[in-house]
């Protein structure tokens, strides 16, 4: 037999192994995609933390349209996110009773403004939930369910009564503070900036976290300071959650949340949600930002369950309010997150408790607590 018929009869035989390879490779890709996909379609889907912009609230612009944010109502359906937790965010200004009033209206337009997406704009689409079981009943009918999360306790002033207000209008989860010191807590840029408040809550961020466990309202530690976050730990009788932070552990950022705090969480019963925040999974002086992806997110995910356990973490994004990172870069994305968590070994029941029944845990543990006062 000559040379060259050898050689080709060994490339066919190379060839016909590479063929049967890549088919091998594509079936078991399209196993676990298939696999991955009845997962997403079984679990409830909840993102913690979507901030709104007041001008995609309008009557000529809206999320019943697919609008420049990265969340509305296209959007969700497309990624089959079920819960996506709107927002009511008021930045940071001065400690006094005018600012106080111009960031309560702030606050109240937010808050009217996800009322009239749901009642007004959705056209039947989506429902406000309260409650976990309103969340199941709504999912049941085929809609999307909306929750109310709000960013920094500023806008109460120094009326406690206002947290009520806010629970009232459908809010149920609140932060006492977020990038600056405030009347209630001091905030995490207090590490960079080299300066404190309160050296942690102030009396009434103190009476404020009785008030939200009275009323059934979790409590948010995504922003404050370390120091805040323990004494928030120790006075409240029922769990918190870190509605978008990841683990500082694998990113060192002051947003992040260290392992001593990560042991206390886990002590407390409460959850973490990891969040889809490219400077919170990757450090920026090492890294470009921009490369950072879905798998950066569910290292920080394995990370946070290998540490805590699987019934403490969950998921955020912080769309539209800096979140967004590759193939979770809105919430048509949604799947991706799921995919990638099924090919990294996690089942279904796993995913069902990172994707949202973590978190509905903890809303029925708070509400038990408050009916205990």
């Amino acid at each position: 037999m000559s040379i060259n018929v050898r050689n080709n009869k060994i490339l066919f035989v190379l060839c016909i192994l590479l063929i049967v390879g890549i088919c091998f490779w594509l079936f078991k890709n399209n196993e676990m995609y298939n696999k991955a996909l009845k997962i997403h379609n079984d679990v409830i889907t909840i993102d913690t933390h979507c901030d709104i912009d007041l001008k995609n609230f309008t009557d000529d612009n809206n999320y019943s349209s697919d609008t420049n944010s990265q969340v509305n109502i296209p959007k969700i359906n497309k990624g089959g996110l079920d819960v996506p937790w709107l927002v009511v965010f008021t930045a940071q200004d001065s400690l006094n009773q005018n600012a106080y009033k111009k960031a309560y209206k702030n606050a109240i337009d937010k808050f009217d403004a996800i009322h009239r997406l749901v009642d007004k704009y959705s056209n039947g689409q989506l429902e406000l939930a309260t409650s976990s079981s309103e969340i199941y009943d709504i999912i049941k009918s085929d809609k999307k369910a909306i929750m109310i999360g709000v960013e920094n306790a500023y806008p109460i002033g120094e009326n406690i009564d206002i947290i009520e207000e806010f629970y009232n209008r459908g809010a149920r989860y609140m932060s006492l503070s977020h990038n600056g010191h405030n009347q209630l807590s001091d905030s995490n840029t207090g590490e960079y900036e080299g300066s404190y408040l309160h050296n942690g809550l102030s009396d009434l961020g103190k009476k404020a976290i009785i008030k939200m466990n009275e009323l059934g309202m979790m409590i948010d530690i995504s922003h404050p300071s370390k120091e805040s976050i323990k004494q928030t730990l120790q006075l409240s009788k029922a769990p918190i959650i870190a509605s978008h932070s990841s683990a500082r552990y694998l990113c060192n950022h002051a947003r992040n949340i260290d392992n001593e705090l990560l042991d206390m969480i886990k002590l407390n019963g409460g959850v973490v949600q990891t969040v889809a925040f490219a400077t919170y999974l990757k450090e920026e002086d090492k890294y470009d930002p921009k490369k950072v992806s879905v798998k950066h997110l569910v290292d920080h995910i394995d990370y946070m369950v290998s540490y805590m356990g699987i019934d403490h973490v969950g998921i955020s994004s912080d769309f539209d309010g800096g979140g967004g990172i590759l193939n979770w870069r809105d919430a048509s994305e949604t799947f991706n997150v799921t995919y990638e968590l099924v090919k990294r070994g996690y089942s279904k029941l796993e995913i069902d408790k990172l994707w949202g029944q973590n978190l509905l845990r903890v809303l029925d543990e708070v509400e038990k607590v408050s009916k205990s006062f």
